[in-house]
């Protein structure tokens, strides 16, 4: 390594498999926060791999979200850099050719198990109380019937040969020395058969081969940390310095989830959350500013932060914090932004010409806009004086119905008008509910009203962030008034 690998270099690489995170900005934000305070780079690297679920409008939002954050990277897939490309997908030939390196060295091996033989087995595993994972059937293969299978066109994985005794050590910044017995960790997939890497492969080549000084990301890897350590030391490189970051966590102490908390940054931004408050807020969630200060910049937080004041004890995120903060933020505004943000981010031209082809119908005066359309920009609704559940419904049955709607319509991407009717129509049809019951039912959940402008033209406005957010909103009320058996 060159005299320049001294300077610190850091990444964050998200998966764009779904809406922006917020799990995604906390963890960007410490990364971002770390290589600043030093004069590093700070890199955005792009998780791919998972082509079926991967979508590029995914991975457009998730950059659009932490420019918005101000956690702007020095390379990454707009904008290049020395050791890229920085997607996944674009780099398969380099792990194809790393996995081969780790198969000469004897640090890995070719596994021809089939899915229905790895199926068997962790249910037999499950019925005799045993920790599930991979028997290493394949590890004891000869050369010369791995390569005849091989010949004969046989499918298989790539897997790293764990050692089978002994244990496993690494040093994490914020929690000390942690060690793992080898004899429990499994022999990882690291090439599946498709030739696309899994994630441990990926990560530890790209870290290596992109000069990667510091690995900040959350403890739900501290599991996967023994594996990649073991990949070094096959590779004979000198490993990065580990640190895990607390994870976000729900009321009940459970992982933060959409089912319980809006995750979507983008919902966020809809919502008029200002993003230096959503960056103060999570700053305090997995660190301490010292002091009991509480209201702090990016700029302040960089020149003080340390892996000594990482707070380990599973943040909570609270939302009644975080409106807290905002309104703290809200109040330092001068006049000038004020008018601003209301009129870029919440009466937007572009969002306001979608709404008049809309509401135009509904006024006469324009003194009637506000009245008629206030739920174009509110958020949470008030559904005390509505009859929502259909005749002939059960709470039970309209939580389920919308549980399925609302799980579909976070894939749905394409988020225009007949896209919508005809995910809706579809999910309407398959359950066999009466259009009348389903598409009121909808409408007053999406507006709060019985009477709006047309529905899949309303949803569309409204965007896929709020719906989705009502959507979820109503089950939890729901629940709330009628405890669901």
């Amino acid at each position: 390594m060159s005299a320049t690998d001294n300077k610190v270099r850091v990444r964050i690489a998200p998966s764009p498999t779904g809406d922006p995170h917020v799990g995604t900005a906390y963890i960007a934000l410490f990364n971002y926060a770390f290589a600043k305070k030093y004069g590093g780079d700070f890199i955005l690297r792009i998780e791919d791999t998972d082509q079926v679920r991967a979508k590029s409008s995914s991975e457009a939002l998730i950059l659009e979200s932490l420019r918005w954050l101000g956690l702007e990277w020095d390379e990454g897939p707009d904008k290049g850099g020395p050791y890229g490309p920085y997607r996944q997908s674009e780099r398969t030939a380099i792990y194809r050719e790393h996995a081969e390196i780790l198969l000469k060295k004897g640090h890995a091996y070719r596994c021809f198990c089939s899915n229905d033989r790895l199926t068997e087995l962790r249910r037999q595993q499950r019925l005799q109380g045993l920790p599930t994972g991979y028997d290493r059937f394949c590890r004891s293969l000869g050369e010369g019937e791995v390569q005849a299978r091989m010949a004969a066109g046989e499918g298989h994985v790539i897997r790293l040969m764990m050692p089978t005794e002994g244990v496993t050590k690494f040093v994490d910044e914020a929690r000390g020395e942690l060690e793992f017995e080898n004899h429990r960790l499994d022999d990882q997939v690291l090439l599946k058969s498709d030739g696309f890497p899994t994630y441990h492969l990926a990560n530890v080549v790209d870290d290596r081969l992109m000069r990667i000084t510091h690995v900040i990301r959350a403890e739900e890897w501290i599991s996967s940390t023994p594996k990649h350590v073991i990949l070094y030391q096959a590779f004979g490189w000198p490993q990065p310095k580990w640190c895990h970051m607390p994870l976000l966590r729900n009321a009940d102490r459970s992982k933060i989830s959409k089912r319980k908390n809006p995750v979507s940054l983008s919902y966020y931004r809809r919502a008029g959350i200002l993003p230096e408050a959503l960056i103060n807020f999570l700053g305090l969630m997995g660190w301490s500013f010292g002091n009991d200060v509480e209201v702090f910049t990016v700029k302040q937080m960089m020149e003080k932060f340390e892996f000594a004041g990482i707070n380990l004890g599973g943040p909570v995120f609270d939302l009644v914090k975080l409106t807290w903060m905002n309104q703290t933020y809200m109040h330092k505004m001068d006049d000038s932004r004020f008018v601003s943000y209301l009129r870029d981010e919440i009466f937007s031209p572009s969002y306001l010409k979608a709404l008049k082809p809309l509401v135009l119908e509904r006024m006469s005066r324009f003194e009637q806009f506000v009245d008629h359309n206030g739920f174009f920009f509110s958020g949470a609704l008030d559904y005390k004086n509505l009859e929502i559940i259909p005749k002939g419904k059960t709470p039970e049955e309209l939580s389920l119905m919308l549980g399925q709607l609302v799980e579909l319509l976070d894939e749905l991407y394409d988020w225009h008008a007949p896209q919508i009717q005809a995910l809706i129509e579809k999910h309407k049809d398959e359950i066999k509910w009466k259009p009348k019951d389903y598409f009121l039912t909808l409408r007053m959940i999406a507006t709060g009203r019985k009477d709006s402008p047309p529905l899949f033209d309303t949803l569309a406005v409204l965007g896929r962030e709020m719906v989705r957010f009502r959507i979820r909103d109503y089950v939890n009320h729901l629940a709330s008034v009628t405890p669901l058996s």
